[in-house]
């Protein structure tokens, strides 16, 4: 049977983690969560972002359980403390890797620690905060890590000589190269998982080709203009709102019937219900992840506590 969006399965008692959820497929993704009865934890930079966020659910989900934690991927401090948040709770039964740069800077920039700025915010901070935070997942029991990928992967490639992009920047290889790896990433984590028999699983989505001219307006989140609503309009043949996006990584974290190391996406590619999807051989490769593994962590300065 198919994927039913409009009926999921029942989530109270679990806590949702979401990196990035002020907004965009975050957002959506932690307001469907709440409507399933899941406690949504909404990680974000912004603090008043965050708050108009959580303050939006709120209005749209009755007696939804939904806070703000303060999170900026690209601070090691504040993924530091983000991390030991997440330990002190009782249980954390997911972590959704959404936050991200989806337009990255033409010219090169980089983080308070000299590493490229898109790489820093779409892979590095994600990295470090789930070799902190693995510890409260492990105890939740059969928890998810969902990292969010993206159409980008197949339409670049990742030089692992040049992960900082020192030699050729353009925010298209920004951008394409750093999904590329988060994929890795997320491929390569569950296989390491098994190895250690966790009971953790790592699954890697992408949402399509969503975009916040065909999402529902809401005040605080998501206020596109009239012209954004009719370009956007005008690609509707192969785009959908970031709502429906969002029913990607909501399937990853509540389908009992998934399991770690899938790849989901839209049925249609770029829009369509969630459905099992094949990633490129670059992302899924065990060889070229190795070698990606040790370059991630010299650059968050922080060991994975798995082999």
């Amino acid at each position: 049977m198919g994927w039913d969006a409009a009926a999921l399965p029942d989530a109270h008692g679990r806590t949702v983690v979401i990196t990035g959820a002020n907004a965009g497929v975050g957002y959506f993704t932690a307001e469907q969560l709440a409507r399933a009865g899941a406690r949504v934890v909404l990680a974000c930079r912004d603090p008043e972002r965050a708050e108009a966020a959580v303050s939006a659910i709120r209005r749209r989900v009755p007696r939804a359980s939904v806070e703000a934690m303060p999170l900026d991927v690209t601070d090691r401090r504040s993924i530091d403390a983000a991390a030991d948040a997440l330990l002190s709770r009782d249980r954390v039964d997911a972590l959704v890797l959404n936050a991200g740069i989806v337009h990255p800077p033409r010219t090169r920039r980089t983080d308070d620690d000299g590493n490229e700025l898109v790489l820093s915010t779409n892979v590095l901070g994600h990295f470090r905060l789930v070799a902190r935070a693995l510890p409260v997942l492990e105890r939740s029991g059969a928890a998810r890590i969902v990292t969010l990928g993206s159409l980008a992967s197949r339409l670049g490639r990742l030089r692992l000589d040049d992960l900082q992009l020192e030699d050729g920047y353009t925010s298209w290889r920004a951008y394409s190269g750093s999904k590329i790896a988060a994929q890795m990433f997320g491929f390569e984590l569950d296989r390491r998982l098994r190895a250690a028999g966790s009971g953790v699983q790592s699954i890697v989505v992408h949402p399509g080709y969503s975009t916040s001219g065909r999402t529902p307006g809401i005040r605080g989140v998501n206020q596109p203009s009239r012209l954004k609503r009719f370009a956007d309009n005008l690609q509707a043949a192969w785009t959908q709102g970031k709502d429906d996006g969002a029913h990607v990584p909501v399937r990853a974290v509540i389908d009992p019937t998934l399991s770690g190391g899938e790849y989901l996406g839209p049925a249609l590619w770029t829009k369509g219900a969630p459905a099992l999807a094949r990633p490129t051989r670059a992302s899924r490769s065990p060889r070229q992840a190795a070698r990606l593994w040790p370059l991630l962590e010299h650059l968050t300065d922080h060991p994975f506590p798995l082999p």
